[in-house]
């Protein structure tokens, strides 16, 4: 299990992340990542662009999705971030993340961009240039059958371009949602092993906490 190496200065951080759902929806899972977040010190926000609605299969998924439609999700992503201040990290998973790049790359004083089992080979989100002051991290699973290698390397290539780190890990298996405990695709150690590197990055650039 990934022990927590926090320090007391990152404990009394104030970073705010965005968390996104993957197609299946604000799952169980999902929730359980922003606690563990959450017991981290971090401020965690879990939009719902499903109107309460999760799946556990990703044919009844899509059938939401497309009955919403790609540029309404998009809509709601910038809707359930529109009262939140500048200086924050978005994170998502799967088709999640799409919505987290796109914020990343287009809403002032993004911190960071956190794709779990993404990018994925969608259509193109509109942006032009990463912001050179936005790191990203990519996690997927080594065989995962979504996982396409041209999509990170055009997104790696656009935010090393722009001076902006990024990291790409890669995991055994050939799991999607490996990190969700109720789905057949869990791996354990895998998920352990992405979320202590995820709280590496956020120690990394954290904001410093508000002085009382």
């Amino acid at each position: 299990m990934t022990q927590n190496c926090l320090s007391d200065q990152q404990r009394s951080t104030n970073q705010e992340i965005v968390l996104f759902h993957s197609l299946l929806g604000l799952r169980r899972g999902v929730l359980q990542w922003a606690d563990k977040l959450r017991d981290a010190g971090y401020t965690v926000h879990t939009p719902d662009l499903y109107d309460g609605e999760v799946f556990d299969d990703s044919a009844s998924a899509a059938r939401k999705l497309q009955g919403i439609g790609f540029d309404e999700l998009i809509a709601r992503s910038r809707r359930s971030v529109s009262d939140r201040p500048a200086g924050l990290v978005y994170a998502g998973f799967s088709n999640g993340g799409a919505f987290s790049e796109l914020l990343a790359a287009t809403r002032p004083g993004a911190r960071g961009a956190i794709l779990m089992h993404a990018p994925l080979p969608i259509r193109p989100l509109g942006w032009k240039a990463w912001p050179a002051t936005v790191p990203v991290q990519v996690h997927f699973s080594e065989r995962d059958p979504l996982r396409s290698q041209d999509a990170i390397d055009k997104l790696a290539h656009s935010v090393c371009r722009s001076g902006a780190t990024f990291e790409e890990y890669n995991y055994p298996g050939s799991g999607h949602l490996f990190a969700d405990p109720d789905l057949p695709d869990f791996d354990a150690a895998a998920s352990d092993l992405m979320f202590g590197r995820i709280l590496e990055l956020l120690g990394r650039i954290a904001m410093p906490a508000k002085s009382s």
